[in-house]
């Protein structure tokens, strides 16, 4: 019987905020929601960056001052709207002006003086003297150096970035502060926080959801494309003795670009599952999420934790990007702004996916999602945020420019577009779905994408079919981008608002607009008429993917014609308990900053004490159910 992967949990961090119920989500239509929603949205993101705390029956500012809630809100909510999404480069991370360097110079003595002399401590000798030095000096603790000729030396240097603006994390929020850090590369941080974040927003306790399932029977898909590359990674890795300092133990294992998997599997849920991450560029979240659903469909795993965590705002990563012209970068902004007659770049408004546009623009991010097949769903009472109908991944083939869009990802959306034509029918596809943009915000993107969609659009028979594209609020994720846009899409669903692209005013001349509902305004809808959206994502080296995903309408409509109306009754009685627990999870968030799970040396299990085997099964201790060794031969007609 067909196995439909259900989304039953999600959380994350992004520079819109937290994703978890919605706020992330929230933050984008914030001049859409209910006051009470924009001051509940507010709270949240002032708890989340330290901003206000309650401490017994008071609320606290974050300098220790007793304040009235509503009232501080009120009078921070432009603070904090000015600190979340797109926006100039803040000096948390490092300081844009004054990047730091080294410049080459080659110093030699003044005509007429005598050779340069210098003094340096002994054990900075070099192991190999410099052609041309000689030691007049060395009593073990100074020596005195004579150089004859020149002198080669690298000194210490600045410039200013070119690039000053990206989706950053809200400012304030500090991930290593809530948890022993340990000299963690931020990307692992944020995964720490994220999938602790999608985690406590099931409403179930790990524990209940591992008793119900074998131990091999959990997979967890999660990594980065670019790989930790701050300090405490592969950055301090290439560049430590280059700066004089010493490479660490830890900068190497720890920049991997599956370690947010690993960190989930060792220091969250303990798991002995299927595991590992799959690098496509900027299409990364959609291949992992593509090896989720595969494991639910065949039966071979019932949970799978998909995600990505990606922290590449960095000077390197930034420069490299720069010199590529893939970035918007401040005098392209003023150019494309001349008109109006601005004399500073207007950050906030660097991404114009589809419209006139130079570049895209650099974020971080990290989303995680709870998958179940559709029974253990239904038997734990989980939340059903939608489901994953297919995620297809194509190639280019030949390519001129390793960097420039090809062919390949027309085939991923006409499939993408196919498949849930055959699930929903002609009429639910053409009138009843939406697309997410991969919208980077570059002139190639804009021309390339919107020909893709018109294209596939009038194949099926789609006559204005809306277009939205989240990287005009959040930036350009690489691995996470795809979870930005299901994120973002789940609050679709629950609020009914698709976000409009804000930041481009009108469409570039050369975006092919026929078939498209380009929305450059909110878009008000009914949930319940929305049945399905497709996710786009295009990679570096022809990576590219688009995801098919089912609305909660349309996966409880699924599951109760599977499983029947009485089993649906059982589960709706199941889900108050689990909603009540989501809410409790919530009103905590409303109230405190959330640690992240960490379990460090926690219950780690030894082969020969903590595992046996017995009736053609492997029982491990701390797990309910054995791992099932009687395995079935799946070349029987060639054996």
């Amino acid at each position: 019987m067909s196995r439909l992967p259900v989304i039953v949990g999600f959380g994350g961090i992004s520079p819109a905020g937290r994703s978890a119920m919605h706020y992330g989500y929230r933050r984008l239509i914030f001049d859409q929601l209910s006051r009470a929603e924009q001051l509940q949205t507010l709270q949240n993101l002032a708890v989340l960056t330290g901003l206000l705390r309650h401490e017994g029956h008071h609320w606290v500012h974050g300098d220790g001052h007793v304040v009235e809630v509503s009232t501080f809100l009120a009078g921070h909510q432009q603070q904090l709207l000015n600190h979340t999404l797109i926006r100039k480069l803040e000096n948390n991370l490092f300081d844009p002006a004054r990047l730091p360097m080294h410049a080459p110079l080659t110093l030699e003595s003044m005509p007429g003086d005598t050779p340069l002399r210098f003094a340096l401590s002994a054990r900075k000798l070099p192991a190999v003297l410099p052609a041309g030095w000689q030691v007049l000096h060395n009593d073990g603790k100074v020596c005195h150096v004579q150089v004859n000729g020149t002198l080669d030396v690298m000194v210490k240097d600045s410039f200013a970035s070119p690039v000053n603006t990206a989706g950053q994390l809200p400012s304030g929020f500090a991930p290593e502060s809530l948890y022993p850090a340990r000299s963690h590369p931020r990307g692992l941080q944020m995964t720490l926080y994220a999938a602790s974040d999608a985690l406590f927003s099931l409403g179930l306790d790990w524990e209940l959801i591992q008793s119900k399932v074998a131990p091999d029977q959990i997979s967890v898909y999660a990594g980065s494309s670019l790989n930790q590359l701050d300090y405490d990674g592969y950055g301090g890795l290439l560049k430590a003795r280059l700066l004089g300092k010493k490479i660490t133990s830890k900068q190497l294992p720890l920049g991997f670009g599956e370690m947010p998997a690993d960190f989930i599997n060792a220091y969250m849920l303990g798991s002995v599952g299927n595991t590992g991450t799959n690098l496509g560029a900027c299409a990364s979240f959609h291949y992992n999420l593509n090896q989720a659903i595969n494991d639910i469909r065949r039966g071979t795993h019932r949970v799978a934790i998909v995600g990505a965590s990606e922290a590449p705002i960095t000077p390197d990563i930034i420069e490299a990007f720069a010199n590529m012209g893939a970035l918007a970068d401040d005098h392209g902004l003023l150019q494309l702004d001349a008109h109006l007659g601005r004399t500073s770049a207007d950050h906030q408004r660097a991404c114009r996916p589809f419209g006139n546009n130079i570049g895209f623009t650099l974020a971080e991010s990290a989303q995680f999602f709870v998958l179940f097949d559709d029974e253990l769903a239904m038997e734990l009472g989980a939340t059903l945020h939608g489901a994953v109908n297919d995620v297809f991944i194509n190639a280019d083939g030949y390519k001129k420019s390793i960097a420039g869009p090809g062919i390949g990802n027309y085939l991923t959306m006409a499939k993408a577009a196919a498949a849930t034509q055959a699930v929903l029918g002609a009429q639910s596809l053409q009138q009843r779905t939406f697309v997410q943009a991969h919208g980077t915000g570059t002139p190639q993107n804009r021309t390339t994408e919107s020909a893709i969609f018109s294209d596939v659009a009038r194949h099926f028979g789609i006559s204005n079919w809306p277009v939205t594209a989240m990287k005009s609020y959040l930036g350009h994720s690489i691995a996470c981008a795809g979870g930005d846009q299901l994120a973002m899409t789940l609050g679709v669903w629950k609020h009914g608002v698709i976000p409009g692209i804000l930041t481009t005013q009108q469409l570039a001349d050369d975006v092919r607009k026929d078939h498209l509902d380009f929305l450059l305004q909110h878009r008000e809808v009914d949930p319940l008429l929305l049945d399905a959206a497709l996710l786009n994502s295009k990679g570096f080296g022809g990576n590219n993917a688009t995801a098919s995903i089912l609305s909660p309408t349309v996966t409880t409509r699924m599951l109760a014609k599977k499983h029947g109306a009485a089993a649906i009754k059982q589960w709706q009685q199941r889900n108050e308990a689990v909603q009540a627990k989501t809410a409790a999870y919530e009103q905590r968030t409303l109230r405190e900053q959330i640690a992240p799970l960490y379990r460090y040396d926690h219950d780690v299990k030894d082969g020969s004490k903590d595992l046996r085997f017995s009736d053609g099964k492997l029982h491990l201790r701390g797990y309910a159910q054995a791992v099932d060794l009687d395995l079935q031969n799946p070349y029987k007609d060639m054996v």
